[in-house]
């Protein structure tokens, strides 16, 4: 019998190294606010809310307590408010830190190295993030239009797949498919693959079309879904870092378990309580935003012989085709020299688009003249 390597018989090395499928990773990249000369920009590249923040939640956030105490680790009070507005038992409600942390908790909750994380082309980037940190094969199923093909994403389900991540409305492309779609998709999955829907835009849907309902209706009867949603959108609190998901009580136990300790901030918990208590402020921010999203389309729109063209919407920004003279690098650099930063994508496969965040009335009209003036030009 060969006798163990002793530690002078393994090879040396001069640096720890990473798990070979951390090397695949490629950093999430966010939306900037400089121009490349690190002058300060409008910043309508990371789809935040313009009219800012509730009132309310900004008094509650200043308010929050003596920061040098560790905040409730549960995030008791918020989430009771969470489950009151929606109706969902607290023990079924996990806060994270923005949905990003549930997002990579769900996949290393459930996949690993051997298994297949599915989402659809043109999906949020970090679901590549999080199927790569847990070791897990990220498989890609092709699109309709920039949008959701239920067929093509079940046609790329085998064996090995484990989740199944779908963002509804989704990002980058604003894309949405309805709840008879969501429920064929649901049933074509196996019940121990995990399907999360990722919800972050959910609030800017209109209510009388919002599918949302059916995801947490999924999510407290199914076993196999998980609903993220986020406090970084529609209520304004994006520098907080706060989300939470809910699903059936094995899933909400198994996040809990590996989430970070004290993972919401002590102002993060009290703004977003106050945030939830005002939904005024989120009614008022939905219909400022598909206000404005229609007005800026119909001025998209009229581009369309020049090869721009605005995808459909129903979250809070427009993913613009440049088809024409004027391509989305060009028009991205030229917006800039307006004064204005967007979100080119070439680094998630879409060289040719930009997305563009609804702001104000007077910053849409402004970016829409801009873009018109540029195709003029370069006929």
């Amino acid at each position: 019998m060969q006798d163990a390597q002793t530690p002078s018989q393994t090879p040396s090395l001069d640096r720890p190294l990473p798990k070979d499928w951390i090397l695949g990773i490629h950093a999430y990249v966010p939306g900037k606010s400089a121009g490349k000369d690190g002058r300060p920009l409008t910043k309508l590249s990371a789809n935040e809310n313009p009219l800012g923040t509730s009132a309310l939640a900004l008094a509650a956030r200043a308010g929050a307590g003596d920061p040098s105490r560790y905040p409730d680790p549960d995030s008791k009070d918020l989430r009771a408010a969470l489950g009151a507005l929606h109706h969902i038992p607290m023990d079924r409600i996990v806060m994270g830190t923005g949905s990003d942390e549930l997002l990579n908790l769900a996949a290393q909750a459930f996949a690993g190295v051997g298994d297949e994380v599915l989402y659809v082309r043109y999906g949020f980037s970090v679901y590549d993030i999080a199927a790569r940190r847990c070791g897990a094969t990220p498989v890609i199923a092709p699109d309709s239009d920039y949008g959701t093909d239920v067929d093509a994403l079940l046609a790329c389900v085998t064996e090995r797949t484990r989740v199944v991540f779908l963002a509804n409305p989704n990002n980058p492309t604003g894309s949405y498919i309805d709840r008879q779609e969501i429920a064929r998709l649901h049933r074509g999955l196996r019940p121990d693959v995990l399907l999360v829907l990722d919800q972050a835009y959910a609030e800017y849907v209109e209510p009388n079309e919002d599918d949302g309902a059916l995801a947490l209706a999924l999510a407290e009867t199914a076993r196999n879904v998980l609903v993220t949603r986020t406090f970084s959108k529609i209520y304004g609190l994006a520098g907080e870092r706060i989300g939470w998901a809910t699903g059936d009580a094995a899933l909400v136990d198994m996040l809990n378990r590996i989430r970070g300790p004290f993972n919401v901030s002590l102002s993060g918990q009290a703004a977003a309580v106050a945030a939830v208590a005002d939904q005024d402020f989120v009614r008022e921010s939905r219909r400022h935003n598909n206000a404005e999203r229609a007005r800026f389309v119909a001025a998209l729109d009229a581009l369309g012989n020049h090869g721009v063209r605005p995808l459909p919407s129903k979250a809070n920004f427009v993913l613009i085709e440049f088809s024409g003279a004027l391509t989305a690098e060009a028009a991205y650099n030229g917006l800039m020299e307006h004064g204005y930063i967007t979100r080119w994508l070439p680094g998630q496969g879409l060289p040719q688009c930009l997305r563009i965040t609804i702001g104000t009335a007077q910053q849409m009209d402004e970016i829409a003249a801009a873009l018109r003036t540029m195709c003029d030009a370069a006929k």
